[in-house]
């Protein structure tokens, strides 16, 4: 199952057609997708025996805002691939390196960020997106929990991230440095979850490439260890990490201009696109 919000609305996606949930179900699921998560489940059970013959298509000039629009919580994962861990010069880590990317940072598909200085730094990364609560769930029965993945970019003026003390927070939180999208996809989706190529390209040159089964800690693993200490909740955001290939680690360092356009894919979710200004 593929879900997105369209116009600020919570649509099912098949291939280049789309329902409104709200609408095809009569008021059963909201409009909002935030407001789904918590009956996701019930979602997918509904959706499965649909009838799409009065899907819509979805166009050209389709306007995909994020598939996580308020999320309680939002957590990332830093130094999470060995080659990534590498090129920055830092020991590989025991345990998640855990930050949060403030909710206000979000935005979707084909947005245009303004960049605060001239170190904002692009970073290609797997979003998990929880569908149902957990708290002290094993890594076996971790993917039970999860709603979909989707495409996250996770930018960073590395200035502020560096002299915050080690706090990583306020530096990746600037207004849209967190794009989200174009869609959530569902596991099942996938032929392997755990194991799917994801690169970015800066005005179509490849600089990240790389497959998420490179991950020092997988999808499970960061789920049960995130779920020992805190309780996550439908429609919690969850960054996976990076791979090599950051601005930071050019030599000399290359950051992101006005006019740059970042362009990030992964297998089997799609293509998320940024506009920088």
């Amino acid at each position: 199952m593929r879900v997105a919000q369209v116009d600020n609305r919570a649509v099912l996606i098949r291939e280049d057609q789309y329902l409104d949930i709200e609408k095809t179900s009569q008021g059963r699921f909201r409009s909002d997708l935030g407001r789904i998560y918590d009956k996701w489940t019930e979602l997918r059970e509904w959706a499965s025996g649909l009838k799409w013959s009065n899907s819509v298509s979805l166009g050209s000039g389709v306007a995909f805002s994020s598939p996580a629009p308020h999320p309680g919580q939002v957590f990332a994962i830093g130094l999470n691939y060995k080659d990534h861990a590498r090129e920055m010069g830092m020991v590989l880590p025991e345990i998640p390196t855990t930050f949060t990317k403030f909710p206000s940072c979000l935005t979707g598909d084909r947005a245009h960020v303004k960049l605060p200085s001239s170190n904002v730094d692009w970073e290609v990364e797997l979003v998990v997106v929880m569908g149902i609560k957990c708290h002290e769930v094993s890594s076996d029965k971790a993917w039970d929990y999860v709603a979909g993945l989707s495409i996250g970019q996770d930018l960073s003026e590395r200035v502020v991230q560096v002299k915050a003390g080690g706090q990583f927070s306020l530096g990746k939180s600037f207004p849209g440095f967190g794009p989200i999208g174009p869609c959530l996809v569902t596991p099942d989706e996938l032929a392997d979850p755990n194991d799917l190529a994801l690169k970015t390209k800066i005005n179509g040159e490849v600089v990240q490439d790389s497959r998420t089964s490179q991950m020092i800690f997988s999808v499970a693993e960061i789920i049960s260890k995130l779920s020992e200490v805190v309780t996550l909740n439908p429609g919690d955001v969850i960054f996976t990490g990076t791979p090599s290939g950051v601005g930071m680690s050019f030599n000399p360092p290359r950051y992101l201009s006005p006019g740059d356009i970042i362009t990030s894919e992964i297998e089997g979710i799609g293509v998320l696109t940024t506009f920088c200004v």
